[in-house]
């Protein structure tokens, strides 16, 4: 099911669009992952799709709804969860507290979903009542991720979650979000790591110069040596 569609987008900043004629789609208990070359319109998308920049041209579906335009607070109560590359988490508050903010639309008991997503993450469970800028930049970006799943999303973009990660720690945040694919969520993920991304993605959308190149299975994807050309610039 196509949970989220992003058909012919055109958006930018002040000046030239950055993106052209810009088409990704998300199916439940899918990765899509955008890849592309630094300046190619990869975060631009993603703000572009949960409303934190105009739309000039195109559209944002949701679950078949017209969401374009919509801000970030209105589409996470229709069930589409944003997680930013920076500031993702309250380095002043412990892990519990920034559960209790990421879960300010859940419906019912919040301990319990809190209960649920530390027996999800283990590590954060262990820390529960550190502040999150004492934790490491591993466990920061676990605790982002579990923030993000408080209002039980439909769709979850994530800008870039692996950045500034070791390897070690970047294979164990794609664990979790393998982990979050395999619970039926459709997930649009921009990396940078096309490798460890290539390995992880079900559906690969290569971007160069704000426009769509190729796009297609990340199985068949791996074979192209066109693809590792792109990435280079």
């Amino acid at each position: 099911m196509n949970e989220l569609q992003a058909v012919s987008i055109t958006a930018g900043y002040d000046g030239p669009p950055i993106l052209d004629d810009v088409s990704v789609t998300a199916n439940a208990g899918e990765t899509s992952v955008i890849l592309g070359p630094n300046g190619a319109g990869k975060s631009t998308l993603s703000k572009a799709i949960i409303g934190l920049i105009s739309v000039k041209k195109g559209q944002v579906l949701l679950r078949g709804n017209d969401v374009t335009g919509q801000g970030p607070h209105k589409l996470v109560r229709s069930g589409l969860a944003y997680l930013p590359q920076l500031m993702n988490v309250f380095d002043q508050l412990s892990v519990v507290e920034n559960l209790e903010m990421g879960g300010y639309t859940v419906r019912g008991s919040l301990q319990k979903r809190i209960s649920e997503l530390l027996d999800f993450f283990p590590d954060l469970a262990v820390d529960r009542h550190k502040k999150a800028g004492v934790l490491s930049g591993g466990q920061q970006r676990m605790l982002a991720l579990a923030r993000l799943l408080m209002t039980e999303p439909v769709v979850a973009i994530l800008d870039e979650p692996t950045a500034g990660l070791s390897p070690l720690y970047a294979e164990r945040v794609w664990t979790h979000i393998d982990r979050i694919r395999d619970a039926g969520v459709a997930l649009l993920v921009v990396e940078q790591n096309a490798t460890i991304a290539m390995d992880h993605a079900d559906v690969v959308y290569l971007l160069a110069q704000g426009r769509n190149v190729i796009s297609g299975p990340a199985e068949e994807l791996r074979q192209r040596d066109e693809v590792a050309r792109i990435l280079v610039g």
